[in-house]
């Protein structure tokens, strides 16, 4: 994949079931197409500022949507949202979490930090399904964001 201009959305998750959960009801959908997935937090913000492995994408070509995990290993969803929203090039990417957690602190933190959405996760599978083919076909079809 040429990730250079082809990544649409952004999919931070370490819990491998729900990743392929996720794309498979994208793919279903049609919208798994220009989908990149990473698993950890780290991952994500070298990803996003692209350093390391990623050194050859641009800032500036992010993604459509983020879709993002609070739990997540080495740098937590919190600390990558705050890091994109602080950053004026990443700032206006939209970000959905999609995550297991229900507790209040995550839910005001995430948008004090200037999350877009906050999703909990349904435990029920063709509820979660549900829940991404909708967000995917909203931020991904929908949605006009501004030119950057």
């Amino acid at each position: 994949m040429n990730m250079e201009h082809e990544v649409e959305i952004l999919l931070v998750e370490d819990n491998p079931d729900d990743a392929e959960l996720a794309v498979r009801a994208l793919k279903k959908n049609n919208l798994a197409n220009h989908l990149f997935h990473v698993s950890d937090g780290e991952e994500a913000l070298d990803f996003l500022f692209a350093r390391g492995a990623f050194s050859e994408r641009t800032v500036e070509n992010g993604p459509k949507v983020i879709v993002l995990d609070l739990k997540l290993p080495k740098v937590d969803g919190l600390e990558v949202l705050r890091a994109l929203k602080s950053d004026p090039r990443t700032r206006i990417i939209p970000v959905v979490v999609l995550t297991s957690s229900k507790e209040e602190n995550d839910i005001v933190e995430s948008y004090e930090l200037g999350v877009n959405s906050y999703i909990v996760k349904p435990v029920d599978f063709d509820k979660f399904v549900v829940a991404v083919r909708d967000l995917g076909m909203y931020w991904v079809l929908l949605n006009q964001p501004p030119k950057r």
